[in-house]
């Protein structure tokens, strides 16, 4: 079964091109990936279809972090953390300050199915400062997409209020680990 990717996840990687690097770098990207994800990303994007996770999500997004990046996950890291301030805005960026940094985790966790399939993520909250996260199901998974959903996580919680986010990735399916495990920890919250 091929994983999918739902569109409003696809939609913050060219954003994010333009942002960072300017139309003209943005057009050559474009210019650069596949055609079917040059179909995708040039015709627009229903936030609500799904798409097919490698072709529309992880090689556009090598791409990227090989163009302007020197092939460093950085790239998508620095994507993911610009997609949680792009998602997170008006209302929602309200009610991310208002939330505990654990339930805001354990939230976008009952969402995450909803956003790639199949997958399956846990949380663990191991005290008011630290938790673990835990992707058991994601059959495509990429180092991209690892990066990808930690800097989103970072940035979440850093609108939430967090000092000193860090999060590293201790196992990777992406490396053929049993699972995909973060450990989150970060030293204050302000409101």
């Amino acid at each position: 079964m091929s994983m999918n990717v739902k569109g409003e996840v696809l939609r913050s990687l060219p954003l994010f091109v333009i942002k960072r690097f300017g139309q003209t770098k943005y057009m050559k990207w474009l210019n650069t990936i596949s055609s079917s994800a040059h179909t995708v990303y040039s015709e627009g994007i229903d936030d609500k279809e799904w798409y097919p996770l490698t072709s529309t999500l992880v090689a556009p997004t090598v791409t990227m972090c090989d163009m302007f990046y020197r092939g460093s996950m950085r790239g998508a890291w620095e994507c993911g953390r610009y997609s949680a301030d792009y998602g997170l805005k008006g209302i929602y960026k309200v009610l991310v300050k208002l939330q505990s940094p654990t339930i805001l985790i354990q939230k976008s966790s009952s969402i995450f199915s909803s956003l790639y399939q199949p997958a399956s993520l846990q949380v663990t909250v191991e005290d008011e400062r630290r938790l673990s996260v835990v992707i058991t199901e994601f059959e495509e998974i990429h180092s991209v997409i690892e990066a990808r959903i930690g800097g989103w996580m970072e940035r979440a919680l850093e609108i939430s209020g967090c000092k000193h986010v860090n999060i590293s990735i201790e196992k990777s399916l992406a490396d053929h680990d049993h699972s995909t495990d973060y450990k989150i920890t970060w030293q204050k919250r302000l409101l």
